[in-house]
């Protein structure tokens, strides 16, 4: 087991496998402690299981209680075993997008005080005392509120969290050494597009204008790839878990079988805080931890 730490903190339940299942899954089998931190239950998310449509927001709204054992189910397939919302279950409600009435709750991620959230995962920080921690760039990957506010929240927790005047009752301070956005390279959602459409696939995904693609990432933006190829399976495992927001089997998770492994299995980073460390022939680096030490 080693000393290596990553603490990941994503949105929604599912966010956490889409950009980063594979890294997860990955960094587990070679003794890292991996913790996620989900700041919302999702509560507003389509349901695609017809079968319990009743659990929207819009009827029973039950869905975040249930989108809770979608999440240890993904956790399950991925090896993680410290996994937790923020500030606890419901604590956070998921807002919704922008303009419509979930936004506007008070009790939404989005309306949230920053510095409430950020002391809930400054708490965390101080426990964990990651070197590592991921989460979305400043855009949230494609604009998302509730990605937007894990962006600002985990950057305003990484800095109290160091500061020693910052709540002493939280814990020891501990000043993390390297932050990462995800990252979608635009070169392989492109390619992936291309490709599907080779194949006569015509849905909403292959429909989108190459030069529009809100949640890509220019190419020499990105700083770090880590090759998970081999942990694949258990990322679309991982995936196939939060069945009722996600369908493997078309759109943009398509790219699994038509780009290959090799690229959807990798997964990319942009270093937001900290320094590379070694990189290789093709000018990127290939470990989250590289630099640190282990």
């Amino acid at each position: 087991m080693s000393d290596r730490r990553l603490l990941l903190v994503h949105a929604h339940p599912d966010d956490e496998c889409i950009g980063t299942g594979a890294t997860m899954a990955k960094y587990v089998d070679e003794g890292v402690q991996v913790t996620l931190v989900t700041c919302t239950l999702g509560e507003e998310g389509e349901v695609l299981l017809p079968e319990l449509a009743h659990l929207a927001s819009d009827r029973d709204d039950a869905l975040g209680v249930h989108r809770q054992t979608e999440l240890a189910a993904a956790m399950a397939e991925l090896g993680v075993t410290d996994f937790r919302l923020l500030g606890g279950p419901g604590r956070f409600r998921d807002s919704g997008m922008i303009g419509t009435p979930p936004n506007d709750r008070p009790d939404s991620f989005w309306r949230t005080d920053l510095l409430v959230a950020a002391a809930e995962l400054v708490a965390v920080i101080r426990e964990v005392r990651p070197q590592v921690v991921v989460t979305y760039d400043d855009f949230g990957g494609y604009g998302h509120p509730d990605h937007i506010q894990a962006h600002r929240v985990t950057h305003y927790a990484v800095t109290l969290a160091a500061s020693p005047t910052f709540r002493p009752d939280l814990g020891e301070t501990w000043d993390v050494p390297k932050v990462y956005w995800t990252a979608f390279p635009r070169s392989i959602v492109i390619a992936g597009i291309e490709a599907l459409k080779a194949q006569g696939i015509e849905d909403e995904f292959t429909a989108m204008d190459p030069d529009d693609l809100p949640f890509a990432c220019d190419d020499a933006l990105v700083t770090t790839s880590v090759n998970a190829g081999d942990w694949l399976d258990r990322k679309m495992s991982a995936l196939r878990a939060h069945a009722t927001q996600v369908t493997v089997d078309g759109g943009f998770f398509a790219l699994a079988d038509n780009v290959g492994a090799e690229a959807f299995g990798t997964e990319h980073y942009r270093l937001a805080k900290g320094v590379l460390g070694p990189l290789d022939a093709e000018g990127v680096e290939r470990d989250l931890f590289a630099g640190i030490g282990g």
